[in-house]
């Protein structure tokens, strides 16, 4: 480095020498003699970059200003010519090091010819030595003490008319700024050279400042754990690289699947094998105008080939991003920028560059359980084992979730049973889904002792969490998961008059599993305009994928109702929708409840995918009566209730709790203990909002 950064000193300062003579050849003689300037320092502390360690910093010692350059006349001197000569030896014989100095290196990787090399050093010759804009203005022959075109091509050999294209590399990578005010010619317009450029002749390089603002790095590290299947994936990546052509363009690389994180790890895994640093590129920070959308897209095409960088562009929503985005962002992909990753979520983009996509799922169930085994150490190996393919069986994380959970675990809780209860605390704060705009969060809070309902229903119900609870042995463990491409997850249908306890059978399943409650606001899904319900399900259903929630459609009838015969195109549309839930729930992992008072409105292929009917029926003389036993907690004052008097009324579970809570109020409010008659009252009120016929004698 240090012998690098010496000679990247040397050939600097040689090609200085040779441009101040250049320019001196263009001066009358009798008003300039020749100059030497101060040659640069060495920078403190270099630092890594994109030739493996070549570039670092140093510091240019600025020559004293000058203004007015007397000639020397001495009969000895040799002329300007051979100084010339002798320069251009010199610096020839400079740019012989291996690596090549900064300014030679950026012309190979550009394509700039010598000319071009040339014009972009006399552009930044001035910052290196700001003595020599005295003789650019006294070459110009006027007052315009800066370089141009027109200077560059007085001065320069072999001139070449094409440097002033737009399309030639020292244009169009922005390696030079131009200040062209009205009325001025191009090749009288002041030239500058661009600061990252500046720098990187320097030694210094990093990445342009402009390009900081808007990508978040996250550099090449391999630390963040891959599964094998995930591991696979970045090998087919690096096969296809390796099959192509030397002058073939990079192919952009599409990761499609449902979790940004795994996406991620595969784009962090494939640039640490080739030796990149990963930056993001957030699409709300994507400029939206055609002019910013080329100027970012240069920049990032001149940094892909000064430093080893990667682009990650992720897409989580992208079916949601409107026109004024999305066409940017395939404007910009359209250029040749090096290594790009785009993440998506269901489909790879139609591109109009070269691009490739790769599935990109989560650990597989069964590596999620040996990731758990291994952060799960300490504990002993029969409850590692048990808990392991719990947790593996109710949540889908990647690994570095899992690792994740495990150390707030670790922090946080000393014995086996507490270690269990914050691991899955843990869990379930991780694969929240962010359902907040399309579905209602419940807190469960009743258990199996508060749910009456007949044997029959209840062992329904104990069977639906048993499943859910043990879908991992028999998956996994058992061997159906090799027989099965779909129907991993459970659906259930509860169907029953209104108050007989669908609600509260959902929250008691949920709060008996320790899991996520989430009642979907159909008001929030179902949309007017075409196609528009079926983003929203797709939203709903890849948010609950990762587990750990249990999704409860209340009125399910208004969403899963029987198709129709076409007869508009209002027809067609609805039951596409219909379709599209068909498949949706039937390759949905988790758990669905569906609850309807409607069973008969809903479609019949509904019915042949729901693993589970449970008709919840009125409740009986002997269900009411414990219904009403449970409907006042024990903390409320009560006295001197007759049940079996009370269960004679022919109402549903709803309705009983609706009558003890408002009876529980009564008697607050006048100061008295729950009785008959408080209870009866508040029947009486019941009875008449549902329009029930009923005989003052048994409210008496």
């Amino acid at each position: 480095m240090e012998d690098w950064l010496s000679n990247n000193n040397l050939y600097l300062e040689a090609s200085l020498r040779w441009l101040r003579l250049r320019l001196q050849k263009l001066v009358p003689q009798e008003q300039v003699a020749p100059t030497t300037p101060a040659p640069p320092a060495r920078a403190e502390n270099p630092t890594d970059n994109t030739l493996g360690s070549r570039f670092a910093k140093w510091k240019t010692a600025a020559p004293a200003p000058q203004t007015q350059v007397h000639l020397l006349a001495e009969g000895n001197r040799p002329s300007l010519d051979e100084q010339i000569a002798d320069a251009t030896t010199k610096r020839e014989a400079a740019a012989k090091i291996d690596p090549p100095p900064a300014l030679i290196f950026l012309a190979q990787r550009l394509g700039l010819s010598s000319f071009e090399r040339d014009t972009l050093l006399l552009c930044a010759a001035l910052e290196f030595d700001p003595g020599l804009a005295c003789l650019c203005g006294i070459a110009q022959g006027q007052s315009r003490n800066y370089p141009t075109f027109g200077l560059a091509l007085s001065v320069l050999d072999e001139p070449r008319w094409d440097v002033l294209s737009a399309h030639r590399p020292l244009r169009y990578t922005r390696l030079i700024d131009i200040n062209q005010p009205p009325s001025v010619p191009l090749t009288a317009s002041a030239l500058r050279a661009d600061e990252r450029i500046v720098n990187y002749l320097k030694g210094l390089n990093q990445i342009d400042d402009r390009l900081i603002t808007i990508l978040q790095p996250l550099g090449n590290s391999a630390a963040t754990p891959l599964a094998p299947s995930q591991q696979a994936v970045v090998d087919e990546i690096l096969e296809r690289f390796r099959q192509l052509t030397p002058q073939a363009t990079v192919p952009v690389v599409q990761l499609v699947g449902g979790d940004a994180a795994s996406r991620m790890a595969v784009a962090r895994h494939t640039c640490a094998a080739v030796s990149r640093n990963l930056h993001r590129l957030p699409i709300e920070t994507l400029p939206t105008q055609a002019t910013e959308i080329e100027t970012l897209a240069r920049l990032w095409q001149r940094e892909s080939l000064l430093l080893p960088v990667a682009l990650y562009v992720e897409l989580q929503n992208f079916d949601g991003v409107p026109v004024e985005t999305s066409a940017p962002l395939h404007r910009f992909l359209s250029r040749e920028m090096g290594l790009i990753f785009l993440g998506v979520n269901d489909a790879p983009l139609r591109l109009n560059s070269a691009s490739f996509s790769v599935k990109v799922d989560k650990p597989t169930s069964a590596e999620q359980c040996e990731a758990w085994t291994t952060v799960l150490q300490g504990t002993p190996e029969d409850e590692t084992v048990t808990l392991a393919h719990t947790l593996a069986g109710q949540f889908n994380l990647s690994l570095s979730d899992i690792h994740e959970a495990a150390l707030l675990a670790a922090a946080s809780a000393m014995e086996p049973g507490e270690r269990r209860k914050t691991l899955w605390r843990a869990c379930r704060s991780i694969t929240t889904p962010r359902l907040d705009s399309l579905a209602q969060r419940l807190e469960p809070k009743v258990t199996w002792a508060d749910l009456v309902l007949p044997e029959e229903q209840m062992a329904l119900m104990r069977q639906i969490a048993g499943q859910v609870r043990e879908r991992h042995r028999v998956y996994e463990q058992w061997g159906f998961s090799q027989r099965m491409n779909r129907g991993f997850g459970i659906t259930a249908l509860f169907a029953g008059e209104s108050g007989t306890g669908k609600t509260m059978a959902a929250e008691v399943i949920a709060n008996d599993l320790q899991l996520n409650l989430y009642r979907i606001d159909l008001s929030a899904v179902v949309s007017k305009y075409i196609g528009e319900t079926e983003k929203n399900l797709s939203k709903l259903f890849n948010a609950a994928e990762g587990g750990g929630a249990i999704l409860f459609f209340d009125e399910a009838d208004a969403l899963f109702g029987k198709r129709s015969e076409v007869k508009d195109s209002h027809d067609r549309y609805a039951n596409i929708e219909i379709n599209y839930l068909l498949q949706r729930m039937e390759a949905f992992s988790g758990l669905a409840i569906l609850a309807t008072n409607m069973k008969s409105a809903l479609d019949k292929a509904f019915m042949r995918r729901l693993r589970f009917i449970v008709n919840l029926p009125f409740p009986g003389l002997k269900e009411r009566k414990l219904i009403w036993q449970k409907a006042l907690p024990s903390q409320t004052p009560q006295k001197d209730l007759d049940f079996d008097r009370l269960a004679r009324l022919n109402i549903s579970g709803g309705n009983i709790h609706s009558i003890a809570l408002n009876a529980a109020f009564l008697a607050a409010q006048n100061g008295q203990t729950v009785t008959m008659p408080i209870l009866l009252s508040a029947a009486r009120a019941e009875l008449r909002k549902l329009e029930k016929g009923f005989s003052e004698a048994e409210l008496r």
